[in-house]
């Protein structure tokens, strides 16, 4: 089997360009996606001291927590500067890529992938990633893949003000007609944007059943965001802030608010 390579696009913007390990902590918008995705996670992960795999864990932001809870958590992630700012979080880690997991057969009671699958802009990558995740996950264990939605950039991109130039107004056409993020724009990565329906339907493909796309944020998040860049004021904890909150628990019933969050969650089982 060929082994994978990440692009160096990704290592290089993770590496030189921006801090991951301050995404989910240094706004508004950020915090929302932190405390949404532990209040799904907690919902489904089985009792600690379950044994987790984080693939694409980034910094650890999430391996920080669940190690707090008790869980067994093991980070693998392609850029050795997050492996290096996830060993201070009291899991263990290792340098290595979605598509070829170090970890044996039904080694894992859950397995996480919150980063990989929107950086794997070819389906065949994504189904290759799908189907490690459910090769080391238990019978029966519960796998949950994150996506950021095929709608985030028009609402993010509404709230900076930034959709009347040009080229950010192009990029925003295109995501929606085509899902891609593509290689060489400013802002981020190539990336892949899902609906949920699509990522859904990813899941089942792979083999995964009792498949289930949570959105994260709800459909204020870009409202909060919106406020926060243009107050210049941080509204952790604000009003503002619990509002969008209390949106995203209300909106959870009603899957056609789906697509006006920001990130996706799909959980399911091996």
């Amino acid at each position: 089997m060929t082994i994978p390579r990440v692009d160096s696009e990704i290592i290089d913007f993770y590496t030189d360009t921006f801090d991951e390990a301050t995404r989910l902590s240094a706004t508004a918008d950020g915090a929302l996606e932190m405390i949404r995705t532990q209040e799904l996670l907690r919902r489904h992960l089985p009792p600690a001291p379950a044994a987790v795999l984080d693939v694409g864990g980034g910094p650890g932001a999430h391996a920080r927590w669940l190690t707090a809870d008790g869980y067994r958590v093991h980070l693998v992630d392609p850029v050795t500067r997050h492996v290096d700012q996830a060993t201070s979080t009291g899991c263990t880690a290792e340098i290595g890529d979605a598509r070829s997991l170090t970890a044996g057969d039904g080694s894992y009671d859950v397995v996480l992938l919150l980063g990989p699958l929107y950086h794997l802009p070819d389906r065949a990558d994504r189904d290759r990633a799908l189907a490690e995740a459910r090769r080391v996950a238990a019978p029966g264990g519960v796998v949950v893949a994150a996506a950021i939605n095929r709608y985030a950039s028009l609402f993010e991109h509404t709230a900076t003000t930034w959709l009347d130039r040009e080229n950010v107004h192009a990029a925003v056409t295109d995501i929606l007609a085509t899902g891609v993020h593509e290689p060489g724009r400013k802002g981020f990565t190539t990336a892949y944007f899902h609906t949920g329906p699509q990522l859904a339907e990813e899941m089942s493909a792979a083999g995964f059943h009792d498949v289930t796309v949570h959105a994260v944020e709800g459909p204020t998040w870009s409202l909060l965001k919106a406020a926060e860049q243009h107050t210049g004021e941080s509204l952790l904890d604000s009003p503002l802030f619990n509002a969008a909150l209390a949106a995203a628990r209300a909106a959870e019933p009603y899957p056609d608010l789906l697509a006006a969050s920001s990130h996706l969650l799909a959980v399911a089982r091996a």
